[in-house]
């Protein structure tokens, strides 16, 4: 494919004035004043964004960053990316909002959208990653008449209340005490920090004796609810064979698999949905991020013979918003259309390959990934968490013009989320920079 199909700036990074710059800090102390002390990604990147094209971001003080983050996995084409930027401007042209009277833009995508799954299923619009999960659930538990969810530690699939007792991270729920309790947690198959002789298997045995044991979970389980890849909890790989195990253990007791892919979704692996990897079949799928490109788009894909949903089953006035699903529309035909699955995986494989030869830091503990899903763990002596090393590779970097974030259950793994149309040049030229922030600082 043509190498700067997204339009970056190819001579990035260039930093004018070591960030933040004095422009960048006025807009961050207005924002201080009007916005609330909640705020999260300020304190990591202490820039106010002017423009961003393709892959690459430029601040106002006129520095320009090489985006591995891309707005937590969200625009995965690109920023202003000029194919999907037409399908916005034209629909821009027409109508904007329409609740849920059809237009040929909400049919359009439907269609395209269901012709990847590999399953004959409905959709269900909704309005955010975590709407889309609790939808997925609400569906489960109508469809078995049922309450239970098994979900796994390390999970993040929200932190609304609908959705923070599925989220394995227990630091959200003191920010809020009332919470969807009908959980059950596993644990995740992380091969790094595994307790099991055999991760996959042990914990696969251990979910079907509490399904099967009365006295446990049988006969209460709605749904089983899993990232195919863990996002939040550290761009966490599990083996092979954990997926198929799950819907083996979900065909036996008939209960109803979830796939939250609101992170993995969408090309981000090298498959258009991380399940497919193991070639299975979800029964419900959790989609959001970067299926609307930046504009907010969202929704459940269930299977045909689960719609049996009454009238206001579900319900929110944006969901299946006409600029979003212009969006989705071009981004699914842009994946196909410029082959970027195959891509994905050559230089998701090449990245992967790179960093583990040419990385010689002890504190270095575990890089892994999938796709354009990579994460780097930072460790002290036995394992120990090293999470003010990713805070210092943070930092680093962006004084160098690049973009990363950090991920796991202790904030010590470096996620790395580029476009998954970067060019190559500069995501060598990315790569390069953080072999030698975490070679040499």
């Amino acid at each position: 494919m043509e190498d700067n199909l997204d339009g970056s700036i190819l001579d990035a990074p260039k930093i004018l004035i070591t960030p933040p710059g004095p422009k960048s800090l006025a807009i961050l102390k207005q924002q201080e004043v009007y916005e609330t002390s909640a705020l999260n990604y300020p304190k990591y990147f202490k820039i106010a964004i002017d423009k961003a094209q393709g892959s690459t971001i430029v601040d106002v003080d006129g520095n320009v960053y090489i985006d591995m983050v891309t707005g937590i996995s969200v625009v995965n084409l690109g920023h202003n990316n000029p194919y999907i930027k037409k399908y916005v401007e034209t629909q821009l042209n027409k109508v904007w909002h329409t609740l849920e009277i059809p237009t040929e833009i909400r049919v359009m995508f439907a269609k395209k959208l269901l012709s990847t799954l590999g399953f004959k299923a409905k959709l269900l619009f909704t309005t955010t990653g975590a709407d889309a999960v609790e939808a997925g659930v609400k569906i489960a538990r109508w469809v078995t008449k049922r309450k239970v969810i098994i979900a796994f530690e390390g999970s993040y699939h929200g932190i609304t209340s609908g959705t923070l007792g599925f989220t394995g991270a227990n630091r959200f729920k003191e920010f809020n005490p009332i919470f969807d309790s009908f959980v059950a947690k596993f644990p995740y198959p992380y091969p790094y920090r595994c307790p099991f002789k055999d991760c996959v298997n042990d914990i696969l045995s251990l979910i079907d004796y509490a399904i099967s044991n009365p006295a446990y979970l049988g006969g209460e389980v709605a749904g089983i609810l899993v990232e195919p890849v863990q996002g939040e909890g550290g761009y966490v790989i599990p083996p092979r064979g954990f997926l198929k195990g799950l819907r083996e253990i979900a065909d036996k007791y008939s209960i109803p698999l979830i796939v939250d892919e609101v992170q993995t979704g969408v090309g981000r692996t090298g498959k258009m949905w991380a399940y497919q990897w193991e070639g299975i079949t979800p029964d419900i799928v959790c989609i959001s991020k970067s299926i609307g490109e930046g504009i907010p788009l969202s929704m459940v894909a269930y299977r045909e013979d689960f719609d049996k949903l009454p009238i206001g089953f579900h319900l929110g006035t944006y969901r299946g918003n006409p600029l979003g699903l212009a969006a989705g529309l071009a981004t699914l035909e842009f994946i196909e259309r410029f082959d970027i699955l195959s891509r994905v995986q050559r230089l998701g494989e090449k990245v992967l390959s790179e960093l583990k030869e040419e990385i010689s830091n002890p504190h270095v503990g575990d890089i892994r990934g999938l796709g354009f899903m990579i994460g780097i763990e930072l460790v002290k002596g036995n394992k120990d968490p090293l999470s003010e090393g990713v805070k210092k590779a943070i930092e680093e970097s962006l004084k160098r013009g690049l973009l990363v974030y950090k991920a796991g259950r202790w904030d010590n793994v470096i996620r790395l989320m580029p476009p998954l149309t970067i060019p190559e040049k500069l995501l060598f030229t990315g790569i390069e920079i953080l072999k030698d922030i975490l070679n040499n600082v």
